[in-house]
């Protein structure tokens, strides 16, 4: 019983010490929703500035998002600029993927919104079945690392969708999509600090709900006056944002998440032992 209880002591540490996923604090959430805005602008920069379409801007980002990706699991430590590099490419190919899904293909914003929230909850599942955990604090191999990657991709994806239903098909405009969506974000707070509910639930809904407010934010920021936005270069705003980040990234120490991988599992093998 000892000998297991130090085998599984030591299992614990070993990959609470290959943690690549930061704390959620704060500046957790400060970067993520600069990242998103940062998204937003930057995937229409290249689709729309560039005038390159949907279909090659998605294709451009999915490729670094990828190689993002594999550098991510490759690495044997958490690297704060790595972790938020890819979060940064999750966002640009969401933004690119979401608008093609919506426009090129015609399913429009509801419909588009609706497929990618079911691929979302599927990939949660799927997770779920396989590993028994989706909580940020069980990333801690390349299995789950890869459900994480996935689930995030898709959440930033949905956000885009639900982001442009807000201000246009809703006709709540970009401000009004702003504080519909920062008043959710507000709500899931209250959530957090005086209920019980699942920490982990509560931390995706608040994941999902930072993009679509990136996008309204963005849009707000480089979609033209007579549109609601305040018109300005998409390229000066993608390069204030992604200054910003560098910038807090470099003041802020972030701490790897403290993981609890096969907690359930060890507590069923130690109760038998």
């Amino acid at each position: 019983m000892s000998t297991n209880n130090h085998k599984f002591t030591m299992d614990d540490s070993s990959r609470q010490a290959l943690s690549k996923v930061p704390e959620v604090t704060l500046i957790f959430w400060i970067i993520k929703i600069a990242a998103t805005t940062l998204g937003e602008t930057g995937g229409d920069a290249v689709s729309m500035s560039m005038h390159l379409g949907y279909l090659v801007g998605t294709a451009i980002f999915a490729a670094v998002f990828l190689i993002a990706v594999a550098a991510q699991i490759r690495a044997k430590r958490f690297h704060p600029l790595l972790y938020w590099t890819t979060i940064i490419a999750t966002t640009t190919v969401g933004t690119t993927l979401a608008d093609f899904a919506d426009r090129s293909l015609s399913i429009g914003y509801t419909g588009g919104a609706s497929l990618l929230f079911a691929l979302l909850m599927g990939s949660l599942a799927i997770w779920y079945k396989t590993l028994g955990s989706v909580a940020v604090d069980s990333v801690g191999s390349p299995k789950s690392e890869m459900f994480y990657w996935v689930t995030i991709m898709f959440s930033q994806t949905l956000g885009t969708a639900l982001g442009d239903w807000t201000a246009d098909t809703a006709g709540l405009g970009y401000e009004g999509g702003a504080i519909v969506f920062g008043g959710l974000l507000l709500f899931v707070v209250s959530v957090y600090l005086w209920t019980r509910i699942s920490h982990t639930m509560l931390f995706w809904a608040a994941f999902i709900l930072t993009r679509p407010l990136g996008a309204v934010v963005g849009d707000f920021l480089d979609k033209p006056i007579a549109s609601g936005g305040l018109a300005l270069s998409r390229y000066t705003a993608s390069v204030v944002l992604l200054a910003f980040i560098v910038l807090v990234i470099a003041l802020f120490r972030q701490r790897p998440a403290r993981h609890k991988p096969w907690h359930s599992v060890n507590k069923v093998l130690l109760a038998r032992g």
